[in-house]
């Protein structure tokens, strides 16, 4: 299925993008069984008119500052909600969401003197993959919850039906997000002299503000002495924030990828950065083949079934010029395993030479059902899996470069644990994730401390200098 570097324009494809049906005759997996193709085909042509959501250089950018992480140079922050849901497009939402991860970056960057790059959960996280296609209840067997791109939550017959019109939602609902952010991370609420203001509605009582409002105080006098200095530019104001998502739905991120009028090449326009997931890195899938085509810098899951032989194996499909920035290794391996898989696929890696971002996702390999049926993580559990983390790439000598996580900006009660030991009754509190359950923010920030400790140690156990960031901290 290769084509001729030579692009050729039409209706917003080329010819360096295979066709949707080519895709489709490819191997593919969790993807949703709509029973009106013609109905898609519409909701395809439709989405491929509409203007993109994220630009080509803004890939672009992200990519060269993924590049600075598998160089040692920075650190990869990347959060959100397990799915995002149409319902939770709001403004207090939103910003609820990005006050933490503003707060916990700052927590990181303060403590391990190191920059950080900010990537959200937003914006296009609305389908889920699943273990099983269908869900029984009280004897009525319905098609499983895939995330509001697919279905909906209710269980009935026609929330549960797989509706290609979902897709336009998720074009919409992730629009009215990343204008929102854009307003937030340049209209003066990123500014670092609000520290304070974004830690105003955390709970006033828990150990992990004190911490929060001392480190604020330290950081606001820091910025009293530079502003004095006559320091005073846009990198105190302004943040970079980038937007990702699996690319789980192959007609949806088809349909949203672009040729970028500078370069002629193929952008998927609808996430900065897209990742491919445990289930679907085939290399041979029809989502490998339509992602190595676009020049987004790509996340790969890698579980504790993963080799290094798999992992090379993905990375020489999706990236065989071996381009900095370009290939992320987001490893989901439990607190169990971390310590006993993980050092192999590092080797295996890093002998080849390749220079990767390696990124820990602590959630996904820590998830167990409570008596009472709810789906919860341990918080011991998370930090469990990051410190191995940690400790497997300080004894090989290689780079811990990020975390993945899932998170909420509210107070809910979905893990167990962490600076108020949330129990297993405490669940039925707030418990309102739509799939996976997320660490509420005073979790959230509590784990920013704990990386921090861990990266200032990193960092001293390497002798790596402070590095000077081209970009607010």
């Amino acid at each position: 299925m290769e084509r001729s570097p030579r692009p050729s324009i039409l209706g917003g494809v080329s010819d360096l993008i295979p066709s949707l049906s080519e895709l489709h005759s490819l191997p593919q997996v969790q993807q949703p069984s709509y029973d009106d193709p013609d109905r898609l085909r519409w909701v395809v042509n439709s989405l491929r008119q509409l203007p993109p959501l994220v630009f080509a250089g803004e890939c672009d950018e992200l990519r060269d500052k993924i590049a600075l992480v598998a160089d040692r140079k920075a650190f990869m922050l990347q959060g959100g909600d397990c799915a995002e849901t149409f319902a939770s497009v709001q403004a207090d939402n939103i910003k609820a969401k990005l006050r933490v991860l503003l707060a916990m970056s700052v927590v990181m960057t303060y403590g391990a003197q190191l920059p950080v790059v900010k990537v959200g959960r937003i914006a296009g996280q609305y389908a889920k993959p699943r273990s099983k296609d269908t869900e029984t209840r009280d004897g009525l067997t319905l098609p499983a919850y895939r995330g509001d791109a697919v279905n909906g939550f209710d269980f009935n017959d026609q929330a549960r039906r797989h509706d290609p019109d979902r897709l336009l939602r998720v074009y919409n609902a992730s629009a009215a997000t990343l204008n929102l952010v854009r307003a937030f991370v340049k209209g003066g609420f990123a500014d670092l002299r609000q520290l304070h203001a974004w830690n105003a509605s955390f709970v006033k009582d828990s150990r992990i503000e004190e911490r929060y409002e001392q480190l604020a105080g330290e950081i606001e006098r820091a910025l009293g002495f530079m502003l004095a200095c006559g320091v005073n530019d846009d990198t105190l104001t302004t943040v970079d924030f980038y937007a990702s998502h699996e690319a789980l739905l192959l007609d949806y991120e088809y349909a949203m990828t672009r040729i970028d009028s500078r370069s002629q090449l193929p952008y998927d326009t609808s996430g900065h950065m897209v990742w491919i997931g445990e289930r679907t890195r085939q290399p041979g899938g029809a989502q490998v083949e339509l992602l190595r085509r676009v020049r987004n810098p790509l996340g790969i899951k890698l579980g504790p079934t993963a080799t290094g032989e798999d992992a090379l194996s993905i990375a020489d499909r999706l990236d065989p010029d071996r381009e900095p920035g370009r290939i992320t290794f987001i490893t989901r391996m439990g607190a169990e395993h971390v310590r006993e898989k993980l050092p192999r696929i590092i080797e295996t890696v890093e002998k080849s030479g390749r220079k990767v971002a390696w990124v820990c996702d602590p959630m996904h390999g820590n998830t167990f059902e409570t008596h009472n049926g709810y789906k919860t993580r341990e918080y011991a559990a998370v930090v469990e899996e990051l410190n191995g983390f940690f400790d497997v790439h300080d004894e090989l000598g290689s780079w811990p470069g990020g975390v993945h996580v899932e998170l909420t900006g509210e107070d809910v009660t979905e893990c167990l644990g962490g600076a108020f030991q949330l129990s297993e009754e405490d669940l039925d509190s707030r418990y309102e994730t739509a799939c996976d359950p997320r660490l509420n923010r005073n979790q959230s920030l509590e784990l920013a401390f704990m990386i921090s400790e861990r990266l200032s140690q990193s960092r001293a156990l390497r002798r790596e200098p402070v590095q000077v960031p081209d970009w607010n901290a």
